[in-house]
């Protein structure tokens, strides 16, 4: 033990390359190093092994039976140290892993179908478990441990958080297309004086519409507030209610001739859906390649 705390890997790196060549300058061009620097090491390592390692014979170097005896448990140990040192590789279609991941409504929407039916295909043995929340919960979900990835909005992250953007998104609104004028566009006036439905986890929460509005000095009047979009477009069929909501969620009902799909009358910034992880998750192989799916089936959608 007190020998081990004398050594470091490159002290073995230097006597298994010292071993294999049996001399000092091409054990030297090798390892890139000087010549001084092996013969400096070589001195080491006899000290430490207390043994002369290697003894000159002709023009080179000969192994000592201690020397001999070390080849081949020095050259397993390296391996082994290479191996520990290495990120594991991951085999998608062998592995069996457990992924938390933390979106809306609106990313399981955009995101779920095509990752499942790909993770299906060529991950039969990783498991999905998906969680919803808003964006400050999923924020802490991730800095907690409590989720291995969160999908949505967030605000810039702080050091510990990495974040990547998977698309920028604009927004759109729907109304029943027979409430609608010849124009099948309504101005802001006429836009604000409709009731509106809004699509959000809770009542109050802020959103990219009402700070758009706000820099108008204009409100406007919610009257139904849903958790889920499941049933958003069937409560549009038949009443004067506008949804404004981001513009892929809409993208489904473009061809149903009882809605109308139209632009908000209002400048309404957009705003980038992006993946979110911890700096605990940056090295693991397993968690790069869900995060590589992820973004692939998004922007090959």
């Amino acid at each position: 033990m007190n020998n081990l705390k004398r050594i470091d890997l490159n002290l073995l790196v230097t006597l298994q390359a010292l071993m294999t060549e049996k001399h000092i300058s091409r054990t030297a061009m090798r390892l890139h190093k000087s010549q001084p620097a092996i013969s400096h090491a070589l001195a080491h390592l006899r000290d430490i092994f207390d043994d002369p390692l290697l003894v000159r014979r002709g023009g080179g170097l000969e192994l000592t039976s201690r020397a001999s005896e070390l080849m081949q448990p020095l050259s397993d140990a390296l391996d082994q140290l290479g191996a520990l040192l290495e990120p594991p590789e991951f085999d998608p279609s062998q592995a069996q892993r457990v992924f938390r991941v933390s979106m809306s409504d609106y990313g399981a929407r955009i995101v779920l179908p095509r990752l499942v039916r790909m993770l299906r295909a060529t991950a039969p043995g990783i498991e999905l478990v998906v969680s919803q929340a808003t964006r400050e919960a999923m924020r802490m979900q991730v800095m907690d441990g409590e989720v291995d990835l969160a999908l949505g909005v967030f605000p810039p992250p702080s050091t510990e958080l990495h974040t990547e953007t998977l698309f920028v998104e604009t927004f759109a609104c729907l109304a029943d297309a027979a409430s609608m004028p010849a124009s099948r566009m309504l101005d802001l006036e006429a836009w604000l004086a409709r009731p509106h439905a809004l699509v959000a986890m809770r009542a109050g929460t802020d959103n990219e519409i009402d700070r758009a509005l706000a820099q108008l000095r204009a409100e406007r009047r919610i009257a139904v507030i849903l958790p889920h979009w499941g049933v958003a477009n069937e409560l549009i069929v038949d009443t004067d209610l506008v949804l404004t909501v981001a513009r892929r969620n809409l993208d489904a009902v473009r061809a149903d001739t009882r809605l109308c799909v139209f632009d908000p009358p209002f400048p309404v910034e957009s705003f980038e859906f992006q993946q979110m992880w911890h700096q605990r998750r940056q090295g693991d192989p397993a968690h790069s390649w869900l995060r590589q799916v992820i973004a692939r089936v998004v922007r090959d959608r």
